[in-house]
């Protein structure tokens, strides 16, 4: 699977590893820890939406709302895929607050606890392949490599015997401690696509890659809760797989590297990665803007106050709580300039719409943010809703 990354001396990709060094830097800086914590329970829901719809598995925000408040559907299939993405959100969870496995995300190790951690949580019925040629059903084992060989698409990865070897190889070919500087920005995009190429789960495969990566960026300083390459990715879908699959073929003459896979491939998927996480920390600092952002829900109080949802004065809370993290219950009177009754009312009626949410009774209130606004105070953030399908069908990579 040579060359394991682009040689050095590029000066265009060395130059998008150096924006995304300086964009991701600069993000969130001005954002309270509070609020950094409502943002990444967000995003996170957008992530595993995004990624399940890469894979072909259409689950809707709401659903994925629901499911989180372990309100699943009576319908298997719609039940199935809310538990998947309840699974997904858990093990982001864990990479997110420093909880996941403590060795080198770009390893085999890591690669098999994220594997194990996800599946653990699937029901059955999702732990089951099946070869659309001949009919042979495989089970997946949380955590464990195939033990026989898979073809994807035209590309047929390494044997089942040689797995640890290649593994072996990628591990020491990504260690971080091996990449100073921007080198190991250009490897996230290199990991990415060697690891796709082993494809070492028989199912499982796409989205641990995508959580390794989300794993890569933290660990390196670069990467956040607030945001996700999987949105990216998923909305240039084709182009994805396109490049993903250009990356699997050998070099196509005496001028494309000295490996046996085409350098210039892998060039052009480690531009496309590292443009793609650029667009990413840009569209959601984009968000983020202060001004804009109370903008945007300024004009959503002001409506839901017309249409007699909300108090007056309740944009001012939720305004404070942006900036400073949280609001004193005892100061809401203050804030909105209204008597002690009619702060608990304000108070009542925004934990009501969810967008305020308190650890306690008397506890100090913060942000959150339901899927009911999401499109009015981050618009954007995920298609309109009206064109998102309820479900779709489960797709398995091919077999033999």
């Amino acid at each position: 699977m040579t060359p394991m990354l682009p040689a050095e001396g590029n000066p265009e990709i060395e130059e998008r590893a150096f924006e995304l060094t300086c964009a991701a830097s600069a993000f969130s800086g001005h954002i309270p820890v509070e609020n950094q914590l409502m943002m990444g329970e967000m995003v996170r829901s957008m992530n595993c939406y995004y990624s399940n719809l890469i894979e072909g598995h259409h689950t809707h925000p709401r659903d994925i709302d629901t499911a989180l408040a372990k309100d699943y559907s009576r319908k298997p299939e719609k039940r199935n895929l809310q538990l998947e993405a309840a699974a997904h959100i858990h093990l982001q969870g864990l990479i997110d607050e420093g909880r996941d496995l403590r060795v080198a995300p770009a390893s085999g190790e890591y690669a098999r606890w994220l594997h194990r951690e996800f599946c653990l949580h699937l029901p059955p019925e999702l732990l089951t392949v099946e070869n659309p040629e001949t009919g042979e059903r495989k089970t997946v084992i949380p955590g464990e490599f195939r033990d026989g060989g898979v073809a994807v698409g035209r590309h047929i990865p390494p044997r089942a015997d040689e797995l640890a070897d290649y593994l072996k190889r990628f591990e020491e070919a990504y260690d971080p401690a091996k990449l100073p500087g921007t080198r190991y920005v250009v490897a996230l995009g290199a990991a990415h696509h060697r690891f796709a190429w082993i494809h070492p789960f028989y199912d499982g495969n796409g989205r641990v890659v995508r959580l390794m990566s989300h794993a890569m960026l933290l660990r390196c300083g670069l990467g956040s809760s607030m945001w996700s390459v999987a949105r990216g990715l998923a909305r240039s879908v084709d182009r994805y797989k396109e490049l993903l699959a250009a990356a699997d073929e050998p070099r196509y003459n005496d001028y494309d590297g000295r490996g046996v896979l085409s350098e210039r491939a892998l060039v052009e998927f480690c531009l496309y990665f590292l443009e793609t996480a650029i667009d990413q920390v840009k569209f959601m600092s984009g968000l983020l803007d202060p001004a804009r952002l109370m903008d945007r829900i300024e004009v959503w109080s002001r409506a839901e106050i017309a249409a007699k949802r909300l108090e007056k004065g309740s944009f001012s809370i939720l305004r404070e709580a942006w900036y400073r993290g949280s609001v004193e219950r005892g100061r809401v009177p203050e804030i909105a300039n209204v008597k002690e009754r009619q702060g608990r009312e304000i108070v009542s009626r925004l934990v009501e719409l969810r967008v305020l949410k308190s650890e306690s009774p008397r506890g100090p209130l913060r942000l959150h943010v339901p899927i009911d606004v999401v499109e009015a105070w981050f618009p954007g953030l995920y298609p309109p809703f009206a064109k998102m399908p309820e479900t779709g069908a489960r797709v398995y990579p091919g077999m033999m």
